[in-house]
């Protein structure tokens, strides 16, 4: 198949969420980073809310944050491409230290992994000395490497019962720790923090997309406020979403968190109406084709950690992957 061939292919998956006038630029953008990839020995992890043109077009691995630094961690490749935020790119370094690890743009950040610092970490150490710290994975290497052990959306549940105590202390997702703590008997005490897309949805929204939407099935991300998750019909990870859709093809379904995962579920499973969600991340939106093209064409920006802060992270995440 020529390269003329394999995008007419590709944008023909593609055309009911990509603009036709948008695409001559996007093909020559996945020609570039193709072609790139080859010639670096490089792989592009890509998270589930990248845009379709990236989630499809040159991801070579797509996943939520922690599956994408495992799978790579399998490859036998030079360059990680991280298409997704900055703690995602640092989280692929510290499962992949001997590769060089790409982010294609640095002011690609998180509003949930701002809401915490190591010193805050340390307070919370002192103030509950007992008790073992959580971190959600959303979080710098910094504050990973202060904690006891990871967590993500898909795991939390497990991952505060493996530890056995009666109470633990979890950061930095105040509303992930509440819908978890409804789940099990361990007493969770949280941080404040919240993403500033999943915290924008409420119940009256929910009533209202019922209303829109005889039938409509609502699956919220555990991110939401506790009192959107109670209201819908299912709850999990992007994986968990997307396993989900997969094997109950609901009719009509909204995806209550960052946009572009909708946009990419309905590439998936065009038989099913996706209700687009109103948000979208602005950070996950600044990395792009033209910034992967250029990640690649110029090897920038490369992630360094130094070691007294990788080691004990690296740890952290290596206790969470430990638990089966």
């Amino acid at each position: 198949m020529t390269d003329h061939e394999a995008m007419a292919a590709l944008y023909k998956r593609l055309e009911k969420v990509v603009v036709p006038e948008a695409w001559e630029g996007m093909a020559a953008d996945i020609t570039a980073i193709r072609a790139l990839k080859k010639e670096k020995n490089a792989v592009v992890l890509a998270h589930n809310y990248m845009t379709p043109e990236v989630y499809f077009g040159v991801a070579d691995v797509t996943g939520d944050s922690l599956a994408l630094a495992r799978e790579a961690a399998a490859m036998q490749v030079d360059v990680i491409v991280c298409a997704g935020v900055h703690f995602m790119a640092e989280t692929a370094k510290l499962m992949n230290p001997s590769r060089i690890v790409l982010a294609p743009d640095l002011q690609a950040g998180c509003s949930l992994a701002d809401c915490i610092t190591p010193q805050d970490v340390r307070a919370l150490r002192t103030k509950y000395p007992d008790l073992p710290i959580i971190t959600y994975v959303n979080t710098s290497a910094a504050v990973k490497a202060e904690c006891d052990i990871c967590c993500t959306s898909g795991n939390a549940k497990k991952i505060v019962e493996s530890l056995g105590v009666p109470e633990v202390v979890m950061v930095p997702d105040e509303y992930l720790a509440q819908n978890v703590a409804r789940q099990t008997s361990v007493t969770i005490i949280p941080w404040h923090g919240h993403c500033e897309v999943h915290e924008q949805y409420a119940p009256q929204e929910i009533a209202a997309l019922r209303r829109a939407h005889q039938g409509i099935t609502i699956i919220a991300h555990p991110e939401c406020p506790p009192d959107v998750v109670a209201q819908a019909d299912f709850s999990g990870s992007t994986v968990n979403m997307s396993d989900w859709v997969a094997a109950h093809h609901p009719r009509h379904v909204m995806l209550l968190t960052e946009r572009s995962m909708s946009d990419n579920a309905a590439v998936d499973h065009p038989a099913i109406d996706f209700v687009r969600p109103r948000l979208s991340c602005p950070y996950m939106k600044l990395i792009t084709l033209a910034s992967i093209r250029r990640a690649l064409e110029t090897m920038t920006y490369s992630i360094e950690i130094e070691e007294a802060i990788a080691a004990p992270a690296r740890r952290a995440v290596e206790r969470m992957v430990a638990v089966k």
